[in-house]
């Protein structure tokens, strides 16, 4: 090895946990070779200039100090990894180093909460070979035997071969030529580990390639310790055994003999002295509670170690298209599909029989609503489509008039489920139900879907100029002779989404000119208990509708239509909003009432 080699060093904190970073590199700077040279890095996306300075100034000979604001980052891969709520926490930054820092083909990874009392060149000279890190085990997993059993039953790590990740030598080689980053990210989509998060994923990844490093580099301050207290190189304050909140926390006298060397010691005194017995108790509620956790996720029927034997791992094609989706919303795409519409021919006028005049669309109308009948028994018997209330049939009985009916569109069934309120309402029996839908849906759409989209009182739209005349003329029947007429005015499917994107004025144009009202339909899911093929929950549907929206007379066909589109959209936020618990945001700056 190059004895002059700068040895790599990160940290990942925040601006609240830095100052316990500031303490660990202390104890490292003190006890390291003075012969080596050190690059320290600091991962972050907020720390305080204040903070930046008080790590400045002990920046020593051999010592360097850099902050790595990682936004830029996080940003440039977003769409690799468009779960915000995972990589914004700094746990999971020590995922990205290898990609961040190219220059780097070995580097160390160091968790906040610790103090360095061995020589940390002596731990990066370690060669790892092929393997993907040098770590220690984690104790917890070997010592409590309900995380143990955790492990080997979920995670599918035997409890002897789990490392902890607070100390981590990482084969940065290793981790771009195996594609340990994409593979994360796509086990993040997977499943959603919830007990030890990021440590099950590299756990996972890195099963059979670890290199153990003796275990006195990461003693952790739980149960009975691995070594003799003497050959201590890192001590590792896990979980709530801080001696910032405790002042009796295990072999804490290490952490105060180098906190008082920094700049920062007052305020984590004072930080220990303000942390109140209700604090404290709840410390001790956590812990019980992600012991609770830790037992939920062994016992349930469809952990991910099940999922896997099962074949029932969440699909990659799905997956694909949640990346789509979370990539269009940043770019403010908003009607655009991810998913690829079958391919398309031009509708001619010929071709379409809106009014099913011919005898032979009336027949096969006929036909095909009884297949499509014993097809919607099916899927509802079978859970396949779940329907857990309708609210507001009382404004659908309430039309005496034709309408446009919009609901917002995330999946194929979503037509079944206005079906389904149509026919719960006293409408069913007066005014029939048609649907607009695209023109290739119609055209080339193949076998039983294809056989609904052509006979089940559809609206197919067309880019021939002549057709669309026929489609209009066709649509004022419609809606001055009574009918409903159903209109997704999002115009993209987005599967599973659950937000309201921006309206177009079609509908709104529909309404408007016959002088019918809108009816706004709009449906909110949640997961049911049942994991369907796709290895996703199947979502159980609330079909919302909201009073009916009228054209004012006295007003312009424009005025009506933008008037009328944007109160449309008011109620779905509203409904979203009230549903969901939570502010309507989108990932990007396009504002969608004016889109």
């Amino acid at each position: 090895m190059n004895q002059q080699k700068k040895i790599p060093v990160f940290y990942a904190c925040d601006d609240n946990f830095v100052k316990y970073t500031v303490v660990s590199l202390r104890s490292m700077m003190d006890n390291a070779s003075k012969n080596r040279q050190y690059v320290i890095h600091v991962l972050n996306t907020n720390i305080s200039e204040e903070m930046k300075a008080v790590m400045y100034d002990m920046t020593e000979d051999n010592f360097e100090i850099r902050f790595d604001d990682v936004t830029d980052y996080l940003r440039s891969i977003n769409d690799k990894l468009p779960l915000r709520d995972y990589y914004s926490r700094t746990t999971y930054f020590r995922l990205f180093i290898a990609e961040m820092f190219p220059e780097y083909d070995k580097a160390i990874y160091v968790d906040s909460d610790t103090i360095i009392l061995g020589d940390i060149a002596k731990l990066y000279d370690y060669e790892l070979g092929e393997k993907y890190v040098g770590a220690c085990n984690e104790q917890v997993m070997i010592q409590e035997d309900v995380y143990g059993t955790y492990v080997e039953q979920v995670v599918g790590v035997e409890r002897d071969n789990y490392f902890n990740a607070g100390m981590i030598v990482i084969n940065c080689d290793q981790f771009r030529k195996n594609h340990v980053l994409d593979q994360f990210i796509e086990l993040l989509h997977m499943y959603d580990f919830v007990v030890t998060q990021d440590e099950d994923y590299l756990n996972l990844i890195c099963h059979n390639k670890v290199y153990w490093l003796p275990q006195e580099w990461n003693v952790e301050m739980f149960g009975k310790l691995p070594c003799k207290e003497e050959d201590i190189c890192m001590i590792h304050y896990i979980m709530v055994s801080k001696p910032w909140h405790y002042s009796d926390c295990r072999m804490q006298e290490h952490f105060w003999n180098y906190a008082k060397k920094t700049a920062v010691c007052d305020k984590i005194l004072a930080e220990r002295e303000a942390y109140t017995d209700e604090e404290k108790k709840e410390d001790a509620a956590s812990c019980e509670r992600l012991l609770q956790t830790a037992i939920r996720e062994t016992e349930k029927d469809n952990n991910y170690l099940k999922l896997v034997k099962a074949g029932k791992l969440k699909a990659k094609d799905r997956l694909e298209v949640l990346g789509k989706i979370a990539k269009l919303e940043r770019e403010g795409r908003f009607d655009e599909d991810v998913e690829e519409d079958p391919p398309t021919r031009e509708l001619k006028p010929g071709d379409v029989d809106y009014l099913k005049k011919k005898l032979s669309s009336k027949i096969k109308t006929k036909l095909t609503y009884k297949v499509a009948r014993k097809f919607l028994n099916t899927i509802l018997e079978e859970k396949k489509l779940i329907i857990k209330d309708v609210v507001g049939i009382e404004n659908m009985n309430a039309l005496n008039s034709g309408a446009v009916i919009t609901c917002n569109h995330f999946n194929a069934f979503d037509s079944f489920a206005i079906q389904i309120a149509y026919e719960r309402s006293n409408q069913c029996k007066k005014r029939r139900l048609y649907r607009v839908i695209r023109e290739g849906n119609y055209t080339n759409f193949p076998g039983f879907y294809g056989m609904l989209m052509r006979n089940c009182y559809t609206f197919p739209l067309s880019s021939n100029r002549e057709t669309m005349k026929k489609f209009m003329r066709s649509m004022d029947i419609v809606l001055k002779h009574g009918d409903f007429m159903v209109v997704y005015p999002e115009q993209s499917m987005w599967w599973n989404y659950r937000k309201p994107k921006p309206l177009k004025k079609g509908a709104y144009t529909f309404a408007a000119k016959n002088h019918v009202p809108v009816l706004p339909c709009f449906i909110t899911m949640e997961d049911s208990d049942i994991l369907g093929d796709d290895g996703f929950y199947v979502q159980e549907y609330t079909i919302h509708i909201a009073p009916a929206i009228y054209p004012d007379e006295k007003k312009s066909r424009a005025q009506n239509v933008e008037e009328m589109k944007n109160k449309n959209y008011e109620i779905w936020k509203e409904i979203y909003e009230t549903t969901y618990g939570e502010p309507l945001v989108y990932d990007c700056e396009t504002d969608v009432t004016s889109a």
